[in-house]
C-alpha cells in the first residue's frame, strides 16, 4: 500500500488526539460550568464525549465518510493548536504529561493481529457507519451488530484519507491515555494535602493496574475500555463522599464517567447506581428536594439523559430491544424485531459462556440446566478460575506487596482521617454478587469489581502510614516510571513476537492485518441486499424469494427483517 508508512501513522495519530482535545477546549469554552477541570484529561474526555455524542446524532441522517470526517477532525485539531499557540507557556507541565503519556502508548496501537471480535463485528459495525447513514434491523445481520457501542460510532469519525479505517483501535488508547493523564493530576495537584492521602493511593494503584494489566490495546474492545472509566468513576464517588469539596464539579463529573461507561456497553447501566451514593451524601448534609435539585440543575444532566437515550434508540433500531437480550425490553409488534425466543437463547448463550458452559472447542451438555442457580461453580473453578482469574489475583498480589514495601512505615499518622468508603464497598459488593452470579468473566466488570474492592482496603492501610512529602513524591514518580516502562518493555515484545511469528513490518507496512473478505462480509452482503431490493421494484421477477434476510424501505430507511 502506497501510503502504509510509519510517518502517516505517527501524523494521524497526533491528529486525532489533537482534535478530540480540540472539542473538548472548545466545549469547556462555551461556559464556565462546563468547565470540570484544567488538566487534558478530563478536558480530553469531554471531547471524546462530545465526538460520540455528535456521532450518533448525525449518524441517524448521513454517513461519515471521508469528506465528512476530515472536516470534522481538521476542525477539532485546529482548535487545539490555537490553543496550543496561545497557552502553551501556562501549561507546559500539561503538554509534557500529555506528549509523554502519548508517546509512551503509541506502540500500543502498532498492532498487527486484532482480537478475535474486531473483524467479527467492531470492525465490520464501524466501517458500515462509514458507508450508510441510519439502516434499521441490521442486528438480523450479525450476533455483534446487536450489541453496538459508543466505541464503533467514535471510530466511524476515524475514517480519514490516507489512513482509511487503520485507526479504528484509537478509542482503546485515548481512554487510556486520557485516564493517565487524570489519575496523574490528581496523584500529584493533591500529594501534600492529607485528607486526599486515600484517593491518592488508589488512583496510584489504578494506575499502575491499568496500565501493566490493560497493555494489550488490541484486547480493550468495549469491556477494558468500560472498566478504566468505572475506575476513574469510583474515585470521583470518594472524593465527593470524604472532600466535600466543588461537589457540582464532582458531580459533572460523575455525570461524564456514567455517560461514557454506559455508552461504551449498555449493560454497565448499573454503574447508575454510584448516584444514589452521590443523592444520599447531599440528602444527609441538605434535604431530599435540595438534593434532587442539586442533581437535576447540573449542566451535565441532560447531555447524560441524551446520549444514553441514544445508546437505547440505536439498540431499538437495530434488534426491537431497549436492551439486548434483556428479553423483556424488546417489542414483537414491530417489522424488524428480533423474535423473543432467539433473545432468550442468545442470553441463556451468553450467560454459558461466562460460565466456562462452552468455549471454542467445547460445550456442556443441557445448557439451560447448567447456568441455572450455582450448577455451574465447580466446572468455572476448574475451567476458568483456575488460570484465568487465580492469575489475575497472583498479579495484584504482587502489585499490592510492590506498593507495600514503598509505603510501610512504623510510625503512623496521628490524626488520619477515616475514610467514609461503607456505601461504596456496600455497592461495589453488591455489582459483585451480580456480576458472579449472572456473567462471572473478568472482562464483564469483574476486573474493576473486584481490584476495586482491594485497592480501597488497601489504600485505607497506606494511609495510615507516615510518610515524608519529599520521598513520598519521589516513590511515586518511580512507580509511574516503572509502569510505563512494563507498558513498553510488554509492548516491544508483543511487536517483537508479531514480527516473528507474522512477518508484521511495524516500519514499513504499520498498518494491522486485514482479511479482505472477512472484515467486509457483512458490507457486501448489506449491499447486495440492498441491491436486489431496488431490482425488485424495478421487475418483481429479480427478487430473492428464498432469501432468508427481506429488506423494505420506509421513510427513506432501509429496514432489515426475516419472516
Amino acid at each position: 500500500m502506497m501510503f502504509s508508512n510509519i510517518t502517516i501513522f505517527i501524523l494521524f495519530y497526533v491528529l486525532i488526539i489533537s482534535s478530540v482535545l480540540g472539542y473538548g477546549i472548545l466545549i469547556t469554552s462555551f461556559s464556565k460550568k462546563l468547565k470540570i477541570s484544567n488538566d487534558f484529561g478530563y478536558i480530553g474526555l469531554i471531547g471524546f464525549f462530545f465526538l460520540i455524542f455528535y456521532s450518533y446524532l448525525s449518524s441517524f441522517f448521513i454517513k461519515h465518510d471521508l469528506l465528512h470526517n476530515s472536516l470534522i477532525i481538521f476542525f477539532g485539531a485546529i482548535s487545539f493548536f490555537i490553543f496550543t499557540f496561545k497557552k502553551l507557556k501556562f501549561f507546559k507541565k500539561e503538554y509534557l504529561n500529555l506528549v509523554i503519556i502519548f508517546s509512551v502508548l503509541f506502540l500500543g496501537v502498532l498492532i498487527f493481529k486484532n482480537h478475535d471480535d474486531f473483524p467479527y463485528y467492531h470492525f465490520p459495525y464501524s466501517y458500515h457507519l462509514t458507508q450508510n447513514e441510519l439502516t434499521i434491523g441490521i442486528g438480523h445481520l450479525n450476533l455483534g451488530f446487536r450489541t453496538p457501542s459508543s466505541v464503533f460510532y467514535l471510530n466511524s469519525l476515524f475514517y480519514l484519507p490516507l489512513i482509511k479505517f487503520y485507526l479504528f483501535n484509537m478509542s482503546a488508547i485515548l481512554i487510556l491515555g486520557f485516564s493517565n493523564l487524570i489519575l496523574i493530576e490528581k496523584i500529584f495537584k493533591n500529594i501534600s494535602k492529607i485528607n486526599y492521602r486515600f484517593i491518592i493511593y488508589f488512583s496510584i494503584l489504578v494506575f499502575i493496574f491499568i496500565n501493566v494489566f490493560f497493555y494489550r490495546i488490541a484486547e480493550h474492545g468495549t469491556d477494558r475500555s468500560a472498566q478504566i472509566l468505572i475506575f476513574i468513576l469510583i474515585i470521583e464517588v470518594l472524593s465527593f463522599i470524604n472532600l466535600k469539596e466543588k461537589e457540582n464539579i464532582i458531580i459533572s463529573k460523575i455525570y461524564l464517567l456514567i455517560g461514557l461507561i454506559v455508552s461504551l456497553k449498555a449493560f454497565y447501566i448499573l454503574y447508575v447506581l454510584f448516584l444514589l451514593i452521590v443523592l444520599y451524601q447531599i440528602i444527609k448534609d441538605k434535604n431530599l428536594l435540595f438534593a434532587f435539585n442539586k442533581l437535576l440543575k447540573n449542566i451535565y444532566f441532560i447531555p447524560l439523559i441524551i446520549l444514553v437515550s441514544f445508546v437505547f434508540l440505536t439498540y431499538f433500531f437495530n434488534t426491537g430491544c431497549i436492551i439486548y437480550p434483556l428479553s423483556f425490553t424488546c417489542f414483537e409488534n414491530i417489522i424488524w424485531a428480533i423474535d423473543k425466543k432467539e433473545v432468550v437463547e442468545l442470553n441463556n448463550w451468553y450467560e454459558q459462556w461466562s460460565k466456562a458452559g462452552a468455549g471454542p472447542n467445547f460445550r456442556v451438555e443441557n445448557p439451560e440446566e447448567y447456568i441455572k442457580y450455582f450448577n455451574w461453580v465447580e466446572n468455572w473453578v476448574d475451567k476458568y478460575f483456575f488460570n484465568k482469574v487465580s492469575d489475575y489475583l497472583l498479579g495484584l498480589a504482587i502489585l499490592i506487596i510492590i506498593c507495600f514495601l514503598n509505603f510501610y512505615s512504623l510510625k503512623k499518622v496521628k490524626h488520619f482521617n477515616n475514610f467514609e468508603i461503607k456505601s461504596v464497598l456496600l455497592l461495589l459488593f453488591v455489582l459483585f454478587i451480580e456480576w458472579f452470579y449472572n456473567h462471572p468473566s473478568l472482562r464483564y466488570g469483574g476486573y474493576s469489581i473486584i481490584s476495586s474492592i482491594i485497592f480501597i482496603y488497601f489504600s485505607l492501610r497506606f494511609s495510615k502510614y507516615y510518610v515524608n512529602k519529599k520521598k513520598i513524591k519521589k516513590k511515586f514518580k518511580i512507580l509511574i516510571a516503572i509502569s510505563l516502562l512494563i507498558f513498553l518493555t510488554r509492548n516491544i515484545d508483543r511487536i517483537f513476537n508479531e514480527v516473528s511469528f507474522y512477518s508484521y513490518k511495524p516500519l514499513s507496512e504499520v498498518f494491522y492485518n486485514m482479511n479482505q473478505s472477512h472484515y467486509f462480509r457483512i458490507e457486501n452482503s448489506i449491499k447486495e441486499l440492498k441491491r436486489e431490493y431496488n431490482q425488485c421494484k424495478i421487475n418483481i421477477e429479480l427478487c430473492n424469494q428464498n432469501s432468508t434476510i427481506k429488506v423494505t424501505k420506509q421513510f427513506k430507511k432501509y429496514i432489515f427483517y426475516t419472516d
